[in-house]
């Protein structure tokens, strides 16, 4: 049986290269383009027109900066005293704070959104600081998690990042587009950290995936998958026109289904891309 390959940084890379493309293809259409604005804002008055959970997002956005990040490092320093992965650890960290990082340079320094004459606030809030510290703290987990468990911790931490965000726009604080572009920006920070770990040496494991895994993937590309349905049949609904000036809800449930569409799929991704990782 001939051992396995040594590990190299290239589809770490590589996705890295498509998370920055993905996230300038969405800048580009949905902050500098008149219809991508107008498609956002719709979306947001579609939240904004209802009232049903703001008490309860709310309050999971108050707990995003304190509560959920020390859970988060708790369970990390819990999994990487275990394991012994503290050099995972210092990588995740490190991720994880570049991405926070990021954020706040591209929102508030980097990036600008132009009055294009679409109703709404013009302020740039591209992308969502707190859905990238939701993420961020769920992408630790997920690299210093064993092999055999990373698809538990990133379902879990997808589904945790995705009501993060879906509850920035319930509670009006930012649009569709600001949520995935943050998860774009931790996905990237993540793609760079698992390059990193390809450098520190070791050897990639066997391309069998365990059944606990295959079931998780499965999971994951069922909600996907459900979720893009619908917002496909919202975009559908938009396009057409089918309601008018009624859109707004439709908009807006598609945008949150296409949050959790993207979340999800990036979290089948990194479970595929780091699944030969040690």
């Amino acid at each position: 049986m001939s051992s396995p390959s040594r590990l190299t940084p290239a589809r770490y890379v590589s996705a890295a290269v498509l998370c920055a493309v993905a996230f300038l293809a969405l800048y580009l259409f949905f902050v500098r383009d008149e219809t991508g604005q107008a498609i956002d804002q719709l979306a947001f008055n579609g939240a904004e027109n209802g009232t049903t959970g703001t008490t309860v997002t709310l309050s999971l956005l108050d707990l995003i900066p304190s509560v959920m990040v020390g859970v988060g490092a708790i369970v990390s320093l819990a999994i990487a005293a275990v394991r012994r992965a503290w050099f995972p650890l210092l990588v995740a960290v490190g991720s994880a704070m570049a991405a926070v990082i990021t954020t706040q340079l591209l929102k508030n320094i980097v990036l600008t959104r132009p009055d294009l004459g679409v109703e709404g606030y013009v302020s740039n809030s591209f992308p969502s600081g707190h859905t990238t510290v939701a993420a961020a703290s769920a992408l630790v987990v997920f690299l210093v998690a064993s092999p055999h468990t990373r698809w538990l911790a990133g379902t879990i931490g997808a589904a945790f990042a995705v009501a993060a965000g879906v509850s920035t726009l319930v509670s009006l604080w930012h649009r569709p587009s600001d949520v995935i572009a943050a998860l774009l920006v931790v996905s990237f920070w993540g793609c760079v950290g698992g390059a990193v770990l390809t450098r520190a040496g070791g050897r990639q494991r066997a391309a069998r995936t365990p059944t606990p895994a295959r079931v998780g993937l499965r999971l994951q590309t069922w909600i996907a998958v459900l979720a893009a349905i619908v917002t496909a049949v919202a975009v559908g609904i938009g396009a057409t026109g089918a309601f008018g000036t009624s859109a707004a809800p439709a908009a807006y449930l598609g945008a949150v289904t296409a949050i959790v569409a993207v979340g999800f799929a990036l979290a089948i991704t990194a479970t595929r891309l780091f699944d030969r990782l040690p």
